[in-house]
């Protein structure tokens, strides 16, 4: 069975970037529309995993094909932030990972005690800000799983979150990051032999996994910004200046770009050694 472990819909709030975020969303995607692309592009089952939220199960709940996620926005005891992937949650698990993702330990608690499984995502991206020594230490010895194959994320970030995932023996998973439509189902995980959601998610937990797909680049991200954009204007026909800030898109993503490289190639330099993850220090990019 194939699904899609990480995609977005209108739900996943507000965009981050500086400027945008009083008026533009994350994603423009309706619940129902990216169920139904999803089955489109081959998926067995379906799954959401907006940013600390669930509100599009409401649509989606009488689809049998369908289980509940979330992309949970943690901070680490560093003061650093990530995104955990955690899956097959139900309505109040929602409610205790948001009470406790400002506290990893009690975080990882709850999910260990619910038998939920919980991934580190875009593991070398500079998405959610810098990253310490004790991050790589923690990912490594607390997190189930690692995404290994994000469809927005460089090939060398996803190729360094497989070496780390193979290092540390962690079931490798696969999604597409998918904030626009196009870009939904691109990428993937599949649990060879699973039959229902039940199986598919025990498969997970097994590492009986097999990511597969397309990774980003450049253009990729570039038309995402740019089709959140139109979708933007297409959802608020006053905000003609936002034509004007697509023009920038490409410099913007550019910027993006380069800073990407930068920060994996650092952290997988940093991490080049097996089980060389020092606790206690304090260096952070």
């Amino acid at each position: 069975m194939r699904c899609d472990l990480h995609v977005h819909t209108t739900h996943s709030g507000m965009c981050t970037v500086p400027g945008l975020s009083n008026f533009c969303r994350e994603s423009y995607n309706e619940p129902l529309a990216l169920y139904e692309r999803l089955k489109q592009r081959g998926m067995d089952l379906v799954t959401v995993t907006d940013h600390d939220s669930i509100d599009a199960v409401e649509e989606l709940r009488r689809f049998p094909d369908f289980f509940l996620s979330e992309e949970v926005s943690c901070t680490m005891p560093s003061g650093t932030e990530m995104h955990a992937g955690v899956y097959g949650i139900g309505e109040r698990d929602h409610a205790e990972l948001q009470r406790r993702r400002h506290d990893l330990e009690s975080l990882l608690a709850y999910v260990n005690e619910r038998h939920l499984f919980v991934t580190v995502n875009h593991l070398y991206s500079s998405l959610t800000g810098p990253r310490t020594d004790d991050d790589f230490a923690i990912f490594a010895r607390d997190f189930h799983g690692v995404e290994t194959l994000n469809g927005m994320m460089l090939p060398r970030s996803n190729r360094l979150a497989a070496e780390f995932a193979r290092r540390y023996n962690k079931p490798a998973m696969g999604g597409s990051d998918a904030h626009t439509m196009p870009a939904l189902g691109r990428t993937w995980t599949e649990v060879p032999g699973a039959a229902s959601i039940e199986e598919f998610l025990a498969g997970m937990r097994r590492g009986n996994t097999s990511p597969a797909g397309e990774s980003g680049d450049y253009w990729k991200l570039t038309a995402a910004v740019c089709g959140i954009g139109v979708s933007f204007i297409k959802a608020r026909p006053l905000a003609g200046f936002a034509a004007g800030i697509m023009a920038f898109a490409p410099v913007i993503t550019l910027g993006n770009y380069i800073r990407e490289v930068g920060f994996a190639w650092y952290w997988g330099q940093r991490n080049a050694v097996p089980n060389v993850l020092p606790v206690g220090q304090e260096n952070v990019l």
